[in-house]
């Protein structure tokens, strides 16, 4: 489905990738067994398998490898220290995670229109199916409207609605395409 491929990352993303996972809607529990591997990125220079170009956007992706491994405290401090778009995008995803839902409306609302936001809104169609329920209605819309999403798992997290897997399983794709875009932004390429 999703074309996301750890392998094009580089030894140590790929490690830490796989296997492909889907994270709770709340904050879940760290994996001890990572921390270490995770700690390293810190230090390495060439922790996403090629020359890093964009330091701001190599720490976008240390902070969504964090998240990736439910470490939101990490995931947090890093993504908090980058001023772009993309550190506020990691920034509401966490506060998603955490859950502190009003919190991350208001980062997504400071993250405006956003690259992904196409083929994420594309990918939550294809996931949801051709008539999603009522309560999912906003992802047939053809934007992706992140204050809806945000609903929608708060909603599902406290068992209003059936919906935690499509949450969890559109939370991934999100995860996904925002970690490549800022994964080629961080190297310099398309």
């Amino acid at each position: 489905m999703s074309g996301f491929d750890p392998g094009r990352y580089g030894e140590r993303i790929e490690e830490l990738l796989r296997p492909r996972r889907l994270a709770p809607l709340d904050q879940g529990r760290p994996n001890p067994s990572t921390r270490g591997l995770l700690a390293a990125l810190a230090d390495a220079q060439d922790f996403l398998g090629k020359p890093v170009r964009d330091p701001r956007m190599a720490d976008a992706c240390r902070a969504g490898i964090w998240l990736y491994h439910d470490f939101l405290e990490e995931a947090h401090a890093i993504s908090q220290e980058i001023t772009s778009t993309a550190g506020r995008y990691w920034h509401g995803l966490m506060h998603r995670r955490e859950p502190d839902f009003s919190n991350s409306a208001y980062w997504f609302r400071r993250v405006g229109n956003f690259p992904i936001f196409d083929e994420l809104a594309e990918a939550a169609r294809e996931i949801a199916g051709d008539d999603p329920p009522e309560w999912a209605a906003f992802l047939k819309n053809s934007r992706w409207e992140p204050c809806a999403f945000i609903q929608l798992c708060e909603q599902a997290l406290e068992g209003k609605i059936p919906a935690v897997g499509l949450c969890q399983k559109i939370q991934l794709r999100e995860w996904e395409l925002l970690f490549d875009y800022c994964y080629r932004a961080a190297v310099g390429y398309e």
